[in-house]
């Protein structure tokens, strides 16, 4: 399998800490074989993440949509195109690299745990700065306008998921700059960077010049 996250050291910082998993629901699942349960957990924090961020933004005016903080500072509308800019990204890096032939004789080199990789990727204490390819510009006016485009990748990336064996999520062994990952972890980064940046979209919202309406 090829680097899946090795470019996602220009885009974060982690730090990764003795953090419980974030955003990972604890409802009760569906019943389901053990062979799909992978499939089934993956699936749930893809959803859960995105029931997240459209809590966060619906409703949203076109003026609270392009407020910054600070000169420097990026806008909800710029947090919602550098998620989906960087999940197009991370998704297309994932499907090429699972072409491969799997490597499961690596497996003892993952050291680190799911709920771990959640925690570091989600930490906001660690920042740093997007590669050029993936600045925002502040394309969305309207939440609804950022959630269909986010939607239409996300039905992609399902789907993908879906069609992949269980046993392929464990067996694809990959480097990236905190270590050994599997498949399975590769894609639960693309979900956890969209709520690293949720949350970035809550600090946005909870500045005391942000819009009322």
């Amino acid at each position: 399998m090829k680097k899946v996250i090795i470019p996602v050291c220009a885009l974060i910082a982690m730090s990764f800490t003795a953090i419980p998993k974030a955003e990972v629901s604890n409802e009760t699942k569906p019943e389901v074989s053990v062979k799909e349960t992978l499939k089934v957990d993956l699936k749930e924090y893809f959803k859960k993440t995105r029931e997240t961020l459209e809590d966060h933004i619906e409703g949203l005016s076109e003026k609270q949509m392009s407020f910054k903080p600070a000169a420097n500072s990026w806008s909800v509308s710029q947090c919602l195109e550098h998620i989906i800019k960087t999940e197009q990204m991370l998704f297309g890096m994932t499907k090429t690299a699972l072409e491969g032939e799997p490597n499961p004789e690596r497996k003892a080199e993952v050291k680190m745990s799911d709920e771990d990789l959640i925690a570091g990727i989600t930490d906001r204490s660690s920042k740093a700065q997007a590669s050029e390819s993936l600045m925002p510009n502040g394309t969305y006016e309207s939440p609804e306008m950022a959630l269909e485009a986010f939607d239409d990748q996300r039905d992609d990336i399902m789907d993908f998921i879906s069609d992949q064996k269980e046993e392929d999520l464990r067996s694809y062994i990959s480097d990236s700059p905190f270590g050994a990952v599997d498949a399975y972890q590769s894609l639960l980064f693309i979900a956890g960077h969209t709520a690293r940046h949720t949350l970035q979209i809550e600090e946005v919202m909870q500045d005391a010049n942000f819009p009322k309406e």
